[in-house]
Order: C-alpha cells, then structure tokens, then sequence
C-alpha cells in the first residue's frame, strides 16, 4: 500500500514516518510540507492514501481534499479534534487522529484503509496488523480461527500462528466483522466458518475443544440455524 504525508511540522512527520517504517507492505513514497505541493505530485502518480494534516500554511487540508480529483483515502492527523464531525461528511476520509496518537491507534486506522481498500474480497484478502513485542504480525482476518481472553490479554488463534497482546476481548468483539465472527463463551469469541461441530456445551474448530458459555448459547444456535 503507497502513501504520502501533508504535514508542515516536521516533528510530526517524523513521527508518521517512524510508525510507516514499521508496518509490512506500507510504502511512503513522498512527504509535503504544503498542499500546493503535493497536489502538484498527485496530478503525475497515484497513491493509495494520504496521512494529511487539516493545519496547513496555503490552504487548509479539509478544503485541499476538495481540489482532488478522484482522491485517495484519507487519514487525517490533527491536534484539533473540533474537525471531526465535518471531516466524516467527505466519504473518501477513513479515519481521524488526533495527536499525539499512538502507535496501536495508528495500526487501527492503517486496518481501515486496508479494508476499504478491499473492493474484491475474492481476490484481496482482509488483514490485521496485529503489535507483539514491537514486531508487526500481518493476519488474513478469514485465517483466524478464534481469540481468547485471559484477564487483560487476547490470543488470536490461526492453523499456524498465536499471538497474544494486551487488549480485551470486548473491543475485538466490537471491531469484528459480526456476520463472521460471534462469541461463544466470556473468553472466546470464534469464525464461523472455521466451526467443524458442536454440542451443546463444547464446539470443535481445528481440533480444539472450546466451551460454550450459557449466556452466549442462545444466540449461538439461532445465528447458526440462520446461516445454515
């Protein structure tokens, strides 16, 4: 994925720089102190998104975006928060940082681009930049098998990997897709299509015995008879 920066603060670059540095396939091919300037590259090349500050000396980012012709998805990164509502009326921004913002926080907004990116499901394969130890994991979302929760960790589970990180479970719940994946227990939420049987208090996914919780059960069964 390509990508440029429109930032006229160079301590803030630096930082953005730093965070692409450390991301699989996130490619930075140019950085701009100004709009008028990078208008002028993106009227010769093509990139996938713009990290781009709304604060700009020559014209404000908001009304820059307005100047492009077919844009590229947006992340802004800004340290005024007052913009927010106004920024998510123009479709082509994706998501909305506002600094100082984390590296996790920024991974979250990479996955989001990557998403809509994603127009051919059949040939471009969703992912997560999953952060272990200051090393990035890149996993296909259709190759997990399921997460688990232990206290103030998530396990994220594929045929060949286990990552574990600090988070929890609910805020993993919130971000997945729910037509693919549902909780089945306090400390497990699994894909559906991974599901190779089940009774009424265990279901099996790749040899693995996991519980079923009897609050989650309810729902379980009836979402399963719905997509059978």
């Amino acid at each position: 994925m390509t990508c440029i920066i429109i930032e006229d603060e160079l301590p803030a670059q630096n930082i953005i720089k730093n965070y692409i540095r450390k991301i699989p396939d996130l490619n930075l091919v140019n950085t701009f102190q100004t709009a008028i300037s990078a208008n002028t590259f993106l009227k010769d090349n093509t990139i996938d998104t713009i990290f781009l500050d709304i604060n700009l000396p020559d014209i404000s980012g908001l009304d820059f975006i307005k100047t492009i012709k077919n844009p590229p998805k947006i992340v802004i990164t800004t340290a005024y928060p007052d913009y927010a509502v106004t920024s998510f009326e123009l479709d082509t921004i994706v998501d909305y940082l506002v600094k100082p913002f984390s590296f996790d926080r920024f991974l979250k907004a990479i996955a989001k681009v990557e998403k809509q990116l994603n127009t051919k499901p059949s040939i471009e394969k969703e992912v997560l930049f999953i952060n272990v130890d200051k090393t990035i994991h890149k996993l296909y979302v259709e190759d997990l098998l399921y997460l688990e929760s232990d206290r103030n960790y998530v396990t994220f589970y594929t045929i060949d990997k286990k990552l574990t990180i600090i988070d929890s479970l609910k805020n993993w719940k919130d971000t997945l897709d729910e037509s693919k994946f549902i909780q089945i227990h306090k400390s497990y939420i699994i894909n559906k299509k991974k599901i190779v049987k089940f009774t009424g208090t265990n279901l099996f996914i790749n040899n693995e015995k996991l519980p079923i919780g009897r609050t989650f059960k309810k729902v379980l069964l009836a979402n399963l008879k719905t997509n059978q």
